[in-house]
């Protein structure tokens, strides 16, 4: 009897270790988005990657290994899309409303469970996400997005699926000497637009500050609390609680920012949850969780 309590707390904790992840991610996202009148989503996307690689450093202390030189350059390939992918998610984030937002980039992460699935009945979910998706253009519905938002978000849905790909490479040589150096290469791939857009802005004592909250709220915090729940959780529970994360996207906007969205919008979001809830479901155990940490 003990044991089945032992086993309900540690499941009920793991549960609330990942829901609180997604909200302050989600409450990370929207305190960036209010920073970017002062800095532009380049320059907050700058100082978010930038932090989080300091924080992941100070935590990981990479140089302890060394590096072979033949996994160097997988590194740097994962470093780069995660880079890009915060980058592009931003520079979407300034022309869409955050639930939307969220629902389009999990194209990403699901082209890569469906790619290791193959099974046939996934061909059902396609057609569900890309129903959905299809409610967000302006071609759709006259409460169609921003099309330049759109691109910009599936340029950082491809991204996402790269980060995935590249990410499981560069984690057989070591989970945290990866992930650190994996966000030092997106810092100095972001730090030149951030530069660009903001200039000496960045720099500016209440700003650095806020950059570095971002970080704890978007990366660190979210980061450690997954690790938690992956600790006790089999990959097909947290794949399907992780799918949930659009839906708090769109709370979180609809709270903290004012954000409203039409009602076609919900439905496009909901069925960008199913078809990901359905992949995790029907995917091989070797696949990869349809949803994972945006660092």
């Amino acid at each position: 009897m003990s044991r089945i309590r032992f086993g309900l707390g540690d499941t009920v904790l793991s549960v609330a270790a990942l829901v609180t992840g997604m909200v302050s991610l989600q409450c990370g996202a929207t305190f960036a988005k209010s920073l970017f009148p002062a800095v532009g989503a380049a320059g907050t996307s700058a100082l978010r990657v930038g932090f989080s690689a300091l924080i992941l450093i100070a935590v990981w202390r990479p140089w302890r290994r060394s590096l072979p030189a033949r996994e160097a350059g997988w590194i740097a390939l994962y470093g780069t899309a995660l880079g890009l992918m915060n980058l592009l998610f931003y520079l979407a984030l300034a022309r869409l409303p955050l639930g939307p937002a969220v629902a389009i980039e999990f194209v990403g992460p699901l082209a890569v469970a469906l790619i290791a699935s193959r099974r046939r009945s996934d061909f059902l979910w396609i057609g569900v996400a890309i129903a959905g998706l299809a409610l967000l253009l302006p071609i759709a519905n006259p409460d169609g997005l921003d099309p330049i938002g759109i691109a910009l978000d599936l340029g950082a849905a491809l991204c996402w699926a790269l980060y995935i790909l590249f990410g499981q490479r560069a984690g057989r040589i070591d989970g945290g000497q990866a992930v650190s150096l994996g966000m030092l290469t997106a810092a100095l791939v972001v730090a030149p637009f951030g530069v660009a857009e903001a200039g000496p802005a960045l720099l500016a004592p209440g700003l650095l500050a806020a950059g570095f909250a971002v970080a704890l709220m978007s990366s660190a915090l979210p980061y450690s609390l997954e690790m938690v729940a992956l600790r006790r959780l089999d990959r097909k529970s947290f794949g399907v609680l992780m799918s949930l994360e659009p839906a708090v996207a769109a709370c979180a906007g609809l709270v903290l920012l004012g954000e409203r969205i039409s009602a076609v919008q919900w439905l496009a979001i909901a069925l960008v949850i199913a078809a990901s809830v359905g992949i995790t479901v029907s995917a091989r155990r070797s696949a990869p969780p349809t949803a994972v940490l945006e660092a």
